[in-house]
């Protein structure tokens, strides 16, 4: 399991679809890539989370995550918006955020970019492609990927 100085690791999840985000989750742990996930399944879930409002006020259950993990489309606040909400606040814009999504849209792509992603990927329909998907991208971003330190 991938530790970064002792402390887990710590990614969260946005993703409203529960069979993909169960897929996502089982594939992590199966390849013992995070140690903790938590999943939200809408934006505004999503920002109440990182900025500890809502039902995620206790910073102690609701921890800065090492990487984001988001789709584009969401209920309540599309993927976009939380994406351009993270990139532009000081103290949450150094947290990798990977769009992942069924879209290949051109324009979803640049978007994401325009916005500073930190990378797009387009989830695989094949179960051991998507498997090897995110054992792949956990050690990249949470393994190999030398992260700036985040203030909380």
């Amino acid at each position: 399991m991938i530790e970064l100085k002792g402390e887990p690791l710590v990614i969260l999840l946005v993703e409203d679809n529960d069979a993909h985000a169960e897929l996502v989750m089982r594939s992590m742990r199966d390849q013992r890539v995070a140690n903790i996930i938590y999943h939200v399944s809408d934006g505004q879930q999503a920002l109440d989370f990182l900025f500890h409002t809502g039902e995620f006020r206790d910073k102690a259950t609701s921890p800065h995550p090492n990487l984001i993990l988001l789709d584009l489309r969401l209920p309540k606040v599309d993927g976009l918006e939380v994406l351009k909400e993270i990139k532009t606040t000081s103290h949450l814009q150094r947290i990798p955020v990977v769009i992942l999504t069924s879209s290949d849209a051109e324009t979803d792509i640049a978007q994401s970019y325009d916005y500073h992603a930190n990378s797009y990927v387009v989830k695989p329909l094949e179960f051991r492609k998507f498997t090897q998907l995110m054992g792949d991208l956990g050690f990249y971003w949470l393994g190999w990927n030398a992260p700036p330190h985040i203030e909380e």
